[in-house]
């Protein structure tokens, strides 16, 4: 039997794509998705020593906000979401709860999934009026059955994580929560009905 590593797909079109073919894609696709808590940790680390003009780094921010959810008992997915709410800071810095957003979205539920996507919005209520923007933008989402989940993650766990004197958890405390929260998806066009 052929190693799965070597085996291919024999198309170089999508319209000339077999059963066989895209067992093969399935195949991999299977061990690539296994990998993405390792992926998420690793890219959660390039947020290490950029402060961008904050007290602590960005990693330390995402650590901060996921100690504080884990010490007040919030369960395995919320704490997976406040750990990675910013790691779209990397590749969306104009976007970032965008892209983390995304990330999120198959593997935790709507209200997890909207706390994570307009948590930038939410979070502009401390910062926005310093800036030129309007602080209470977040009311636009006012009467939205997550708003308060929203607004309360800001206040409770975001917002306060920027304390060079906390303890956070480390990293690798998180890894296991991480793998267990992206071992199975919730919603994808990928599951089957």
């Amino acid at each position: 039997m052929q190693d799965r590593t070597s085996q291919q797909a024999k198309f170089h079109a999508m319209t000339e794509g077999t059963q066989e073919d895209w067992g093969i894609i399935a195949s991999h696709s299977i061990a690539y998705s296994r990998d993405l808590p390792a992926r998420l940790i690793a890219h959660l680390k390039l947020l290490g020593g950029d402060y961008g003009g904050f007290a602590v780094d960005r990693l330390e921010h995402c650590l901060q906000t996921a100690t504080r959810a884990h010490q007040a008992g919030e369960d395995e997915e919320y704490v997976a979401c406040a750990l990675l709410h910013d790691i779209g800071d990397t590749l969306g810095p104009a976007n970032h709860a965008d892209v983390a957003a995304s990330i999120v979205k198959p593997y935790v539920s709507e209200k997890n999934h909207f706390v994570v996507e307009k948590h930038g919005i939410f979070q502009g209520y401390y910062f926005f009026h310093y800036i030129g923007l309007d602080r209470n933008m977040r009311e636009t989402f006012r009467g939205h059955p997550h708003f308060e989940a929203c607004a309360r993650f800001c206040e409770v766990y975001d917002q306060p994580s920027f304390d060079p004197a906390f303890e956070a958890m480390p990293l690798d405390a998180f890894v296991p929560v991480v793998g267990r929260v992206f071992s199975s998806m919730k919603n994808s066009i990928y599951l089957r009905k």
